[in-house]
């Protein structure tokens, strides 16, 4: 039988079947146990999770070495890795991923209380050797390759950042089975991510926020790498929980600006993956389902994949703005003879139209812009330009996300029928339409 590469066998290191973990101490004596998770870390090395100082712990740092057996949960494949210890990783990117995972095998075995994650043991694997066993067939997995490809060519034929969204997340529909996806950009200014994009659930959720840190998006954007949970836990789950945290700060204001989240009640898969943009978090791609165990590791490259694809266009699409102030016709903004009430706070930049929550933060704050700049002058068009270098919207030098801010301000103009829509018109050039009377109060 071939030797396989580590990269071959990284079904074996899902954490479905717990592994058998064999140490020596200096004398020679054995020990063996059974060990929540082996994380495949790159083609030459594995890390093990670390939960108790006990006999195998003291083993591997006494002598450095080890030997696990993992086995390939479809098709029962077993493989013994030769382990040489190189070190502990307390924080950072590889120990979340684990924690995550662990989080996730802890509850769906009943062992919240039990599995706790003290650390990441990283390991050299010097040798893999085929254990004997019976071998099922391997089931018939989709072709990621083929989907990224497809998928890829519908993205390179999208011209607006809007639509570029919506034909990713049907991709990965159409061509990946995947049912409930979402897309979150990263707000720079106050650290928190925005749905700019969903499908799959009853409701959009666009403007829906989640937090650095919080959840399994959270975590795959504050650490910039991808977090997977096969069985969902009470650690990284959402939803209700911000409510529930605006609820016990007595953050009532919070509360009645909040955007439900879109999410599925009770996910029991999970893979977040984040955009980069040169080692900075742009946004975050999301999928989730309902059954246990939906996303491996091919699962994993391929979303990256179409992430870093996802990064590259945003960044063309971001250069495209170089269209001057104009201006032109105004419609007629009487036609309707509704009036439109806006009302605008200062201190978050939340805006409302009539009673009803809108937006809030860089993106109400553009919004108050242009309504101010038309109601004052009639203006109807305005370029990406001029926004990204007027200092009063505050936007981050680096990574701005402005066109994904001004995809979600007209998605949740959209949405509320607030009588405002913001259509592009040119390259770099938009054109903000009034249907109605224009009333505006500030605070």
């Amino acid at each position: 039988m071939k030797t396989p590469r580590l990269p071959e066998i990284r079904n074996c290191l899902e954490g479905i079947v717990p592994s058998v973990l064999a140490t020596t101490d200096l004398e020679g004596t054995p020990n063996v146990s059974l060990i929540s998770h082996v994380q495949y870390v790159d083609p030459e090395r594995v890390a093990l999770s670390y939960q108790f100082f006990n006999k195998t712990r003291r083993n591997l740092l006494a002598t450095g070495r080890a030997s696990v057996v993992v086995v390939d949960p479809d098709t029962n494949e077993q493989y013994r890795l030769t382990l040489e210890y190189l070190e502990t990783q307390t924080s950072g990117g590889l120990f979340e991923m684990m924690k995550a995972k662990l989080a996730g095998i802890a509850s769906h075995s009943g062992m919240q209380g039990v599995f706790r994650l003290l650390g990441s043991d990283v390991f050299r694997v010097r040798e893999i050797a085929p254990v004997a066993s019976v071998v099922l067939a391997r089931p018939v997995a989709h072709n990621q390759l083929l989907a990224v490809r497809r998928i890829g060519e519908q993205l390179a034929r999208t011209g607006e950042m809007g639509e570029m969204f919506d034909t990713l997340l049907a991709g990965l529909q159409q061509y990946c089975g995947i049912e409930h996806s979402m897309l979150l950009m990263l707000d720079q200014t106050n650290q928190r991510l925005y749905t700019i994009a969903s499908r799959g659930y009853p409701f959009s959720g666009i403007g829906s926020e989640v937090g650095l840190g919080d959840g399994v998006i959270g975590v795959a954007a504050a650490q910039r790498v991808p977090i997977r949970i096969g069985h969902m836990s009470s650690e990284y789950s959402y939803g209700t929980a911000v409510f529930d945290t605006a609820r016990a700060a007595g953050l009532e204001w919070q509360r009645t600006t909040a955007i439900s989240y879109p999410g599925l009640d009770a996910p029991q898969s999970q893979i977040a993956i984040p955009i980069l943009n040169r080692d900075t978090t742009v946004g975050v791609l999301f999928a989730e389902s309902p059954e246990p165990n939906q996303f491996g590791y091919d699962d994993e490259d391929a979303l990256t994949l179409l992430s870093q694809l996802l990064s590259a266009k945003i960044c063309l699409m971001q250069r495209d703005d170089f269209g001057e102030r104009v201006n032109g016709p105004a419609p007629d903004a009487t036609a309707s003879g509704r009036e439109i009430r806006l009302r605008y706070y200062h201190v978050d930049s939340t805006v409302f139209v009539g009673d009803t929550y809108l937006i809030k933060g860089v993106a109400g704050a553009i919004l108050w812009k242009l309504a101010s700049e038309h109601a004052e002058t009639g203006r109807v068009d305005f370029s990406n330009r001029e926004l990204r270098l007027d200092p009063a919207l505050r936007l981050p030098e680096f990574v701005d996300n402005l066109e994904a801010r001004l995809v979600l301000l007209q998605r949740r103009l959209s949405e509320r029928d607030a009588g405002i829509a913001i259509d592009k018109c040119g390259r770099g050039r938009f054109r903000f339409i009034v249907s109605g009377q224009l009333s505006l109060e500030e605070t």
